[in-house]
């Protein structure tokens, strides 16, 4: 009997970076505890096949690894991409049978896609060569996957977190060798607890929105002949602001007002945690979710009157948070999830008033996982 291989990759939580990482800016993120599992065993074929819990069965020949254009949007088109970049560098990959279990629920906010590429990355690296790739280079392969093949405009944050694994601190000033800092804290020793909220809405057909975000921004730095806004110096930013808006919206100019902030939010919540200062901590958390209700605007989808989950969840964490904890809205926004630290002496009634309205089970507490990809066995 062929031998089973098992991998693992968890998911990850946005500390603090909202819509920064694309921009070349600052995140932080954190693995959890939620992870997905994959079983492999080799199949002595030029094809991989990957059946996942819940979705169709993927089959990937690795004699076409070009990107195809009727699997957007689809995990066979992650497959692809990242075997196709793992050939490039010199991987002789052989073909696998692999099923996969997630406890990373689709749409959560705690990128189950990111935790799938991750996973995928990882089986390839151990089982085709050798280890070689870094979880920085994992993490680059997977993004590069979502970008080209799948098509979503994606930042590296997401993949960085699953992969490198704890509590990171990340600079992508330079994207190729982005600077990686591991944080230790402990936030329930601090006295509190980590919730992420499902409001209940989902991301389906909102692919222009999220592209909407880094197109806008482009359209600011390109103004100032640079590549991304991190290039832009911000007083030479608000200085040109009358120029500025007879040639660009005022939403891409309020989105380019966040990333300015959030930016150097970032550093000091970096700051504040290797301090074990929790309640400046806190405070920068909330300033986060102001910003990027007022200025990022990725709260509620453009025109949308009906349904405003994403807002309602916000509303509520604020009215059982009653000025304790934190709340903000977490990763892309316009629909999936809302990060809230909660004092653990109110975890039970803030979950009770958050499920009393959103529905049973939409109030996850979540851990940090200190492992990022990785073989079980």
């Amino acid at each position: 009997m062929d031998k089973t291989y098992v991998f693992s990759a968890p998911g990850r939580t946005e500390i603090g970076g909202n819509h920064t990482d694309h921009q070349c800016g600052c995140v932080l993120a954190a693995a959890v505890n939620l992870e997905t599992i994959a079983k492999v065993t080799l199949n002595n074929s030029e094809v991989i096949r990957v059946l996942s819990e819940g979705y169709p069965a993927v089959t990937v020949n690795l004699n076409d690894l070009t990107p195809h254009d009727s699997e957007k949007n689809t995990s066979a088109a992650l497959v692809r991409g990242i075997a196709a970049a793992f050939i490039r560098r010199g991987a002789r990959i052989q073909g696998f049978d692999c099923t996969t279990h997630s406890s990373v629920l689709p749409g959560s906010g705690l990128s189950s896609s990111a935790a799938f590429e991750v996973l995928m990355g990882t089986i390839l690296n151990e089982m085709f060569l050798g280890g070689k790739l870094s979880s920085i280079e994992i993490a680059q392969i997977g993004q590069y996957a979502e970008n080209y093949y799948f098509g979503k405009p994606c930042g590296l944050m997401d993949q960085m977190a699953s992969s490198v694994g704890g509590m990171v601190f990340i600079d992508f000033e330079d994207p190729i060798m982005p600077k990686v800092e591991r944080i230790d804290f402990d936030l329930e020793k601090a006295g509190y607890a980590l919730c992420i909220i499902d409001s209940g809405a989902n991301h389906a057909d909102l692919t222009g929105e999220y592209a909407a975000i880094p197109a806008e921004m482009k359209q600011v730095s390109t103004y100032f002949g640079a590549d991304v806004l991190r290039q832009v110096h911000e007083d030479e930013f608000y200085a040109a602001l009358p120029e500025l808006r007879s040639r660009i919206s005022d939403r891409a100019i309020l989105r380019a007002m966040h990333f300015f902030d959030e930016n150097k939010r970032v550093q000091h919540q970096a700051t504040a945690l290797k301090n074990n200062d929790v309640n400046a901590f806190l405070n920068l958390v909330n300033e986060s979710g102001k910003s990027s209700w007022m200025l990022l605007q990725n709260i509620t989808p453009a025109g949308r009157v009906e349904h405003q989950e994403m807002a309602i969840s916000l509303a509520l964490c604020k009215r059982l948070l009653a000025g304790q904890g934190a709340y903000r809205v977490h990763g892309g926004g316009f629909a999936g999830t809302v990060q809230a630290y909660v004092p653990l002496d109110m975890l039970e009634a803030f979950r009770f008033g958050i499920e009393k309205v959103l529905g049973k089970g939409k109030c996850h507490v979540l851990n940090i996982r200190t492992q990022g990809g990785t073989r079980v066995q």
